[in-house]
């Protein structure tokens, strides 16, 4: 993984930041510079280190859960033509309805602590790991299962060592983008009710007019998100080594 245009991009943006504040006049109770949000986190970094623990752990929950639901889903609706005509219509109530009106609802049923929270970002990662897993599974090449077929191979067999591996670029993809936006979730859920991470700590410094805290946590949060998924993207490239990715233009 080449970080070299992370850095550069993230770089170019700070400017423009600084650009924009320095050009505009914008009052710092509105938009505060990239130096006193840099000053703010570093007065205040072990209050949003904590903060930032509790919500990439429930990021990572989020994940985890999510993405075993998900692929638990998929493989059932590949196995079971029956439970699928029953599982796609939740697959598909489950985006229908938004995310963020379930979240009064989860906090009310799981209350303030971090349940609520793994909830709302396994109901943003179900879909994409679900829909990408299965889709891969239906587009086995049929060559193969020809193979197994004219090899006498057992469902089974033909299951894990077919169908499974040859879907993995497609799950590759579905995991990427859960892992994108699973912050959204857990981040909306703090938004509605909790007592910490990292929205909680945006909303407790927005009541107070503490706009550079609130930055500098919106910052630990968008580099969180960005380290969760570069991570994610390096191992994906490693489990999936035979996928090569080439320039279309």
């Amino acid at each position: 993984m080449n970080f070299h245009r992370p850095l550069v991009l993230c770089a170019g943006l700070i400017l423009l930041w600084q650009l924009l504040v320095s050009l505009t006049g914008v009052p710092p109770y509105i938009l505060p510079g990239p130096l006193p949000v840099a000053q703010a986190a570093v007065t205040h970094h072990q209050m949003l280190f904590s903060h930032l623990g509790v919500t990439v752990s429930e990021i990572l929950l989020g994940l985890l859960l999510g993405a075993t639901l998900g692929m638990s889903a998929a493989l059932v609706m590949i196995l079971s033509p029956l439970l699928k005509r029953w599982l796609l219509p939740v697959l598909v109530i489950s985006q229908a309805v938004p995310v963020f009106a379930m979240a009064p609802i989860l906090v009310l049923w799981l209350g303030y602590g971090m349940a609520s929270k793994v909830a709302m970002a396994v109901l943003i990662i179900f879909f994409p790991v679900a829909s990408s897993f299965y889709s891969g599974m239906r587009r086995t090449e049929s060559d193969l299962l020809e193979l197994a077929r004219i090899m006498n191979a057992k469902p089974s067999a033909v299951l894990t060592a077919v169908v499974i591996p040859s879907s993995l670029p497609a799950l590759a993809s579905g995991l990427r983008v859960a892992t994108a936006v699973a912050p959204i979730g857990a981040v909306v859920g703090e938004w509605v009710g909790s007592s910490a991470g990292l929205g909680f700590a945006m909303l407790h410094a927005n009541a107070r007019m503490q706009i550079d805290i609130m930055f500098a946590a919106l910052t630990m949060l968008a580099a969180a998100s960005l380290a969760l998924y570069f991570l994610m993207d390096a191992l994906l490239r490693r489990l999936v080594f035979w996928q090569e990715e080439r320039e279309i233009l």
